[in-house]
């Protein structure tokens, strides 16, 4: 069996993918697509954040703890910091098994 691999989409993947469904230009899906990218940092670093049949992200704060390296056994603190999570939505889900089966 082979293990499956981890596609990596970059913007330009993206903004050409939306040009061969739309037809419009790229500079153009370029600016919109970096716009979106934007609102959903600003409104995402400050409250949790759901879009409607694809998802909500929230910001979590995780607390500093002690953690160990397993190679050598060093100890050493890890820092408290902000992490993003998402959950994908049921809507979504249906639709990514549709398309995989």
């Amino acid at each position: 069996m082979s293990k499956n691999k981890s596609i990596n989409l970059t913007k330009k993947d993206i903004c050409k993918e939306i040009q061969n469904i739309s037809g419009l230009p790229i500079l153009y899906i370029h600016t919109i697509l970096d716009d979106l990218i934007d609102l959903l940092k600003h409104t995402i670093k400050y409250k949790k954040t759901n879009i409607k049949n694809f998802g909500s992200f929230k910001t979590l704060i995780k607390k500093e703890r002690i953690g160990r390296n397993p190679k050598n056994k060093i100890i050493y603190k890890i820092k408290s910091r902000r992490s993003l999570s998402f959950t994908c939505s049921k809507y979504l889900v249906k639709k990514i098994e549709i398309i995989t089966w």
